[in-house]
């Protein structure tokens, strides 16, 4: 028997059977499971994760779950500003933006939480975070089904636990895609890259405020900024030879980041005052409908490396401290450029050796013969 919540008597079997264009995608073996003879779920509560660029990567997720469950209703509940994201996603119906800070317990404002979305009668949710704090929602909401990965005492929270094998499920994209697999279906062979959907009069309007007009030749986006520390950081001096050299090539060139990122901005700008300096100078929906019309974002390992690729910037993605084993770029067209040092990737905030030379020594000529791509990639 499913668990998932009876919604009409004597209902009419749920198949998942594969189609021509399924099995061509590697989704496959629907057939004949637990869940292929029960209701379909009618409402999901995501619970997302904190983090920019994850919550692009459980984008992916949606898709999957929206191919297989197409009246599927899926609501997202994350801490902003990554849940703001949400807003991009066509397959999220609502997005709640909690004011949990990461790493918080907050027990009173979740169980807030928990009284509010018990009324929206949700058969299931799923939790992508691997905390014990972020499995206490649904619990409390009481929601039918509840899964998520095992770890950091959840036994009792959640009833769908999976065992996450590290070595098989090595991306961040496909543990969060397993988690919505029903159980002894194989993982998909492929998975589409995660796409954001871009608002073109909103974007008008960020021009507008920001002084600038929709170009009309090529535009190069630079992401020097990195949430989790100085060690995913290329150097400055390396972007402002960047810039200079995009420049001389006829791009636009413009320098994105949020508001802990402007002083990087500032100084490239300051060396190159060409650059149109935009760090601290938008909001995280307004940089993402700004990318859209870079024909080539280069990033390092951050959430705008991961949304410039979902609304279809061709990146080049430069990595240092952090596995790009995980967290890789997944646009159809992204390069990613890493150095085969024998200490990284050390998964460090800073350089525990203080030469930092994964990222110092990767220098401006590794990135300029993927340069000369100027057709955008536009996701459909």
């Amino acid at each position: 028997m499913s668990r998932f919540a009876k919604r009409e008597p004597n209902p009419a079997p749920f198949t998942m059977a594969a189609d021509e264009d399924d099995q061509e995608r590697g989704y496959s073996a629907f057939r004949n499971t637990r869940l292929a003879r029960s209701n379909d779920p009618a409402q999901l509560l995501l619970i997302g994760p904190s983090w920019v660029g994850d919550m692009v990567m459980a984008q992916v997720l949606l898709q999957v779950l929206r191919r297989r469950w197409p009246r599927l209703q899926i609501d997202l509940l994350a801490p902003a500003p990554a849940a703001t994201l949400g807003e991009r996603m066509p397959e999220v119906r609502r997005v709640y933006v909690t004011t949990i800070q990461h790493g918080r317990l907050a027990l009173r404002e979740r169980r807030a939480w928990a009284q509010r979305l018990r009324s929206v009668d949700y058969d299931w949710s799923i939790c992508l975070p691997n905390s014990l704090k972020a499995a206490l929602i649904p619990y409390w909401a009481r929601i039918p089904v509840r899964t998520g990965f095992r770890g950091e005492g959840r036994l009792l929270l959640l009833n769908d636990r999976r065992t996450l094998d590290r070595r098989k499920l090595v991306r961040t994209v496909d543990r969060y895609v397993a988690l919505g697999i029903p159980r002894r279906l194989p993982q998909p062979s492929r998975l589409p890259a995660p796409r954001l959907r871009v608002d073109v009069a909103a974007r008008e309007h960020a021009l507008e405020r920001l002084g600038l007009v929709a170009p009309d030749g090529p535009v190069l986006a630079l992401a020097p900024g990195a949430e989790y520390g100085p060690a995913k950081r290329w150097p400055l001096r390396h972007w402002i030879a960047l810039a200079q050299e995009a420049l001389h090539r006829g791009y636009a060139v413009w320098a994105l980041g949020g508001p802990k990122d402007a002083s990087l901005t500032a100084e490239i700008s300051a060396a190159v005052p060409a650059v149109v300096d935009l760090g601290g100078k938008t909001s995280l929906v307004e940089a993402t409908d700004l990318l859209s019309l870079a024909t080539t974002t280069v990033s390092n390992d951050s959430g705008l490396m991961h949304i410039a690729g979902a609304v279809g910037s061709h990146v080049i993605a430069l990595y240092g401290s952090s596995p790009l084993a995980m967290t890789p770029p997944l646009g159809p067209e992204a390069v990613a450029l890493r150095l085969d040092l024998p200490c990284s990737p050390c998964g460090k905030r800073r350089c525990p050796l203080k030469h930092h030379r994964c990222m110092e020594d990767l220098g401006v000529e590794r990135v300029l013969p993927y340069l000369g791509a100027t057709e955008r990639h536009v996701l459909p």
